[in-house]
């Protein structure tokens, strides 16, 4: 049983991809409208989807005028971070794509790029509704490492923020040649649960 936050973004491609054509796999929807923190407790781990930006505040940021910066949705931003310290407490299997790799960034400690042109990185973002595509770079040893079996690959791309500074108890594990952060894990992965964060759209790939 996987838990999956509610996304008002593309979401049936997360329950697709995550069903596969697995017929035991269930997923519970954790909507930070009906607040149905009674399903957490039913899952084997949880999937934190992409979707619009955190509210700045969460990371200790008083701007809300930057580059696209668009309506927040601070209910959602409160639910997942309790989502997430819930499985850290419990020790649950934790994947976040997009959105929710900064989410997790954001309640360890770290915070965000508010915008990547605006400071001179490459364009992340969709053009015309495609996502981008480009290379990263894995690094040799880490859990994405052993579980892709690669130390570079290509991937998708729809993104205008990413992280800044990185949560003491995070460590990157794959860059853009930009150098932009395209996914962490814990630094001490062998004292913790198992957690991995990655800023494409694998249920797009």
């Amino acid at each position: 049983t996987i838990g999956l936050t509610e996304s008002e973004t593309n979401f049936q491609y997360y329950v697709d991809w995550l069903r596969g054509d697995d017929p035991l796999i269930e997923i519970k929807v954790l909507s930070h409208l009906s607040y149905n923190i009674h399903d957490f407790d039913h899952c084997d781990g949880i999937v934190l989807s992409g979707g619009v930006d955190s509210h700045p505040k969460f990371y200790n940021n008083p701007r809300l005028d930057y580059p696209l910066a668009q309506e927040f949705q601070e209910l959602r931003d409160e639910w997942e971070i309790l989502l997430f310290e819930k499985a850290k407490k419990n020790k649950i299997p934790v994947l976040a794509i997009c959105r929710g790799m900064q989410i997790i960034n954001i309640a360890l400690g770290g915070d965000l790029i508010q915008d990547q042109e605006e400071i001179g990185k490459q364009n992340h973002r969709q053009e015309q509704g495609i996502d981008q595509l480009h290379k990263i770079n894995i690094k040799p040893g880490s859990l994405l490492a052993q579980i892709t079996g690669k130390t570079e690959s290509v991937v998708n791309s729809a993104h205008h923020q990413a992280l800044d500074k990185i949560a003491s108890s995070l460590t990157v594990v794959a860059i853009a040649d930009d150098q932009t952060i395209e996914a962490v894990e814990y630094a001490d992965h062998h004292q913790n649960h198992f957690l991995l964060g990655v800023q494409w759209h694998p249920e797009r790939a």
